[in-house]
């Protein structure tokens, strides 16, 4: 068990564990979840860490067939400027590795922001907190048990 899926266990979230054989060597772990679980690659989501100019750490939620529009991130955020967070700063503050960094479960509660893409599904994908561990559940129960707000912080 990951401290994402204590929490939905702990509150009774309704969910779904899918786990796949993680190789080390791919380069998007993203992708290699959607491929090795057949999900399209639309309906998983890839969790990144970016640092304000203030420094504060905030998490994002977007789909691995996308990238993090960083100016959309600060707008929503309400700040300046975003930039992608120091990978050591990220694994400290959610507690998780790299590749397998979960919205659910980190050590340090963060501002959260999903891409409003991920509404138009009745289900999405998101790291359950290991490589080769990904978890199922409606967007709005993400948002509901990371208190994250939907913005349009993705690009294509």
């Amino acid at each position: 068990m990951t401290p994402a899926l204590d929490l939905l266990k702990k509150v009774r979230a309704e969910h779904r564990i899918h786990s796949y054989e993680h190789d080390p060597k791919t380069a998007s772990y993203g992708l290699e979840a959607a491929e090795k679980l057949g999900l399209a690659p639309a309906q998983v989501f890839k969790t990144l860490l970016a640092s304000s100019e203030k420094g504060e750490l905030l998490v994002a939620v977007v789909p691995v067939v996308g990238s993090l529009d960083l100016k959309a991130l600060a707008h929503a955020a309400g700040v300046k400027k975003c930039e992608m967070a120091d990978p050591a700063a990220a694994q400290r503050s959610s507690g998780y590795l790299l590749g397998g960094i979960s919205p659910l479960g980190q050590k340090k509660r963060l501002r959260t922001f999903i891409d409003a893409s991920a509404q138009q599904f009745d289900s999405i994908h998101v790291s359950a907190g290991r490589r080769g561990l990904e978890v199922e559940l409606a967007a709005a129960v993400l948002a509901e048990h990371t208190q994250a707000r939907f913005a349009a912080i993705a690009r294509d």
